[in-house]
């Protein structure tokens, strides 16, 4: 192209934007649904590449059928208030499907209270089990008050737990590394906020209701 015809076509190209402005709102959605894609499929290729860390960890709690053939992590945060919304949603997807394991990684991000029910949750797994386990952590997300020494002290005491071991325990190595792992391992797989579901290969960045989560995981048992 010449000068003139290169200042010919863009002047043509300009004009028809003006005479069809909808055209910029199209071309807009069809970027965004590309993007969209490309982070799904960035989100699967992660979620793949770290399956034995998200499903086979040795600590993590887990729940709901062992050997379902859905598997389900939540990354949670126990002062998260859209984490506390979908304990219930999740709860229903555990009643309503009875194939699905599921998946608990502690990973608080919202101060040092959330670090320390993530703490006092691990230290009473180790040294209760994971029966108790699961009934401190669906009383942590039910609790609405404030997380302190005091309030946990009140907790053990409901379990009718030794709370001076899980206070002990709650300074271990060991319940340190798997807050370092699951930090770890949220950083690998791009995750910042909470709640953060990963169901099979699928990243569900948010809130999500339990029908569109039974949703989820029916698409992929048609895969």
């Amino acid at each position: 192209m010449s000068s003139a015809e290169r200042d010919a076509f863009r002047a043509e190209v300009r004009a028809y934007i003006l005479e069809n402005p909808e055209i910029i709102r199209e071309a807009i959605g069809v970027l965004q649904a590309r993007e969209a894609e490309a982070e799904r499929l960035n989100d699967i290729a992660l979620a793949r590449a770290n399956a034995d860390a998200l499903f086979n960890d040795g600590h993590s709690f887990v729940g709901g059928n062992p050997d379902g053939d859905i598997t389900i992590v939540e990354f949670m945060d126990y002062r998260c208030g859209f984490c506390k919304r979908a304990f219930p949603e999740v709860q229903n997807v555990l009643s309503a499907d009875g194939n699905i394991r599921y998946i608990i990684k502690e990973f608080p991000i919202l101060g040092e209270p959330s670090v320390l029910a993530a703490r006092y949750a691990i230290a009473t797994q180790l040294v209760a089990g994971d029966d108790v386990y699961k009934g401190v952590h669906g009383t942590l997300m039910e609790f609405q008050g404030e997380i302190t020494g005091q309030s946990l002290a009140r907790l053990s005491e409901s379990f009718d737990l030794d709370h001076d071991a899980i206070t002990a325990m709650m300074d271990d190595e060991k319940v340190a590394d798997v807050i370092t792992q699951n930090r770890a391992l949220a950083q690998q797989l791009q995750i910042s906020g909470t709640p953060t579901f990963v169901v099979q290969d699928q990243m569900l960045r948010g809130f999500l209701p339990a029908d569109e989560m039974l949703a989820v995981v029916a698409e992929l048992r048609t895969e």
